[in-house]
């Protein structure tokens, strides 16, 4: 590799996997060879593909405990098909009890997508955001402080992405056959590490109306 920058950060990236390889080696509880089988987590975690939010260190979960599923802003969206496909294997062949989707405080996608400027590509992806400030727009404009705005949209998108969630026919049809699966809300605070409950728990599609509750 001629770039010695881009040499050293690959060579960095191997020596880590030595380490790791090495406390693998000497755990001495059995873990790994037991996840080496198989995995059973209890939680589906859809977040932000920042890499300041990592999920199992956020929610103290081990390795096999936390199934996970990341993109841009959080975003669940019904024509996704690789969050779908994570979202029903998860339900349906991992039989998750959680499913959780966090947004962070400080996201660039949300933060891009409150403003006109074109990013590239990413700009489609973005207006799925923008729909979501359109919903609310008459409150996050009243905001005036721009880190607020952000923010408030955050917590905003975080609810709006678990009603999409919930209105999807792989989690409702689950609701349909088990009572023991929970779509939750959370916000992290990347500046403490604390996850921030936004209060929009669902275990059945009785809060989401007759339009969105499939028979």
């Amino acid at each position: 590799m001629e770039n010695k920058v881009l040499e050293t950060g690959f060579n960095n990236i191997k020596e880590g996997n030595k380490e790791w390889v090495e406390f693998v080696k000497n755990d001495e509880t059995g873990r790994f060879q037991q996840l080496a089988k198989g995995q059973s987590p209890e939680v589906l975690w859809i977040g932000c593909a920042d890499s300041r939010v990592p999920a199992n260190e956020l929610t103290g979960k081990k390795p096999g405990e936390v199934f996970v599923h990341r993109n841009i802003a959080n975003m669940c969206v019904h024509s996704d098909m690789s969050m779908l496909s994570v979202l029903d294997y998860a339900v349906n062949v991992l039989k998750v009890k959680h499913v959780i989707v966090a947004g962070h405080y400080g996201c660039g996608g949300v933060a891009a997508s409150l403003s006109s400027t074109q990013y590239g590509i990413i700009d489609n992806w973005l207006c799925h955001i923008k729909d979501v400030y359109r919903l609310h727009a008459e409150e996050i404009d009243a905001i005036e402080d721009k880190e607020q705005k952000a923010d408030r949209l955050v917590e905003l998108n975080v609810k709006e992405q678990v009603f999409n969630l919930c209105t999807t026919s792989i989690i409702q049809n689950a609701w349909k056959e088990r009572d023991d699966l929970a779509v939750h809300g959370m916000v992290i605070n990347i500046g403490t590490g604390e996850l921030i409950d936004q209060g929009c728990t669902y275990t059945g599609t009785d809060k989401l109306g007759n339009v969105f509750a499939f028979k």
